[in-house]
């Protein structure tokens, strides 16, 4: 039986995020996982050791909140189920790290409900008529933590779509998810040991969050050597590539011969004028100075290189 950490009605919204940060919730099973496009391992470590600010509240988290009652109602029309909530951070009965806050629970069996509102966008994830990965991840860590036979999953889609799935238990697949969380927290989050990098959006949101300000030094890194050499010869082939790309760009430019169109057996082929509008910085400047200064604006970008070094 799972274990009652805190009552959700009697903890403000901060206290709540404080507790999220005790703990591998839910929403982050799938980022252990490494099965989400939207969280990499070393943001939820930054995370999870109070070293990334807590993301600000927006209007895509606060319809979500607000349509959940919605959702859940949706539901129990569509399934003829009824739900209750409730109302606590729970905890695994032998993991205290390992937390889960549901959304309902299902009245008359052991099993859960997990409410859900995305975007339009999201629509092609539920096309082939399966479940996203990172939403599996998400049920199956509450059938580890709750111990329910099964998990509901009801979404709304664009505020227009809605559509609800039955996730039986796969005790396989759970124990599998159990055992990576347990490795994550004793592997990184106990000992404060930073994940790799493995290239995403968010592991270079976290990088940046993690370093605002560089000085100006150079430091011994020769464990770093093997990683070097590679990245030196993986920038070579993307210059050999892209060089390769714009001799066939220019091939197929010749072949089309002054036409904007051409089709193949297989690929159609287009090169068509595309115009925008911009502010004529040099005129402006030449010009009109004192409103070049005015607007003019300074960024400023960390730019990597790598070259090898020479023998002294």
């Amino acid at each position: 039986m799972p274990r009652k950490l805190v009552k959700t009605t009697d903890i403000t919204r901060e206290q709540w995020l404080e507790y999220r940060r005790t703990g591998l919730g839910g929403s982050d099973a799938a980022v252990v996982m490494g099965l989400t496009p939207y969280r990499s391992k070393i943001e939820l470590w930054a995370d999870k050791t109070g070293r990334m600010p807590e993301t600000e509240d927006n209007e895509a988290m606060r319809t979500g909140r607000d349509l959940e009652q919605y959702v859940a109602e949706r539901f129990c029309e569509a399934a003829g189920k009824k739900v209750r909530r409730r109302n606590y951070i729970f905890q695994h009965d032998e993991y205290d790290f390992i937390t889960a806050n549901v959304d309902r629970e299902i009245i008359g069996e052991n099993a859960g409900l997990e409410c859900k509102t995305t975007s339009a966008f999201a629509k092609a994830d539920f096309d082939s008529g399966e479940i996203p990965l990172y939403y599996y991840c998400q049920c199956c860590h509450y059938m580890n933590v709750m111990g329910y036979d099964r998990m509901y999953l009801a979404v709304l889609i664009g505020g227009q779509r809605f559509r609800w799935f039955t996730i039986e238990r796969n005790d396989s697949e759970c124990a599998a998810l159990l055992r990576s969380e347990i490795a994550f927290w004793n592997d990184c989050i106990k000992p404060d040991i930073r994940p790799e990098p493995d290239g995403s959006e968010s592991a270079e949101h976290t990088l940046k969050a993690l370093y605002p300000g560089w000085q100006d030094n150079a430091i011994a890194m020769f464990e770093q050597n093997d990683a070097a050499a590679e990245l030196a010869a993986v920038m070579a082939q993307k210059k050999e590539l892209e060089t390769r790309e714009k001799a066939l760009k220019q091939k197929l430019q010749t072949a089309l011969d002054g036409n904007t169109d051409g089709l193949t057996d297989d690929w159609h082929i287009s090169y068509k004028p595309q115009s925008r509008s911009t502010v004529d910085s040099k005129r402006l400047k030449a010009e009109r100075p004192d409103i070049y200064s005015e607007y003019l604006k300074e960024t400023k970008a960390m730019i990597f290189k790598i070259s090898e070094r020479k023998e002294s």
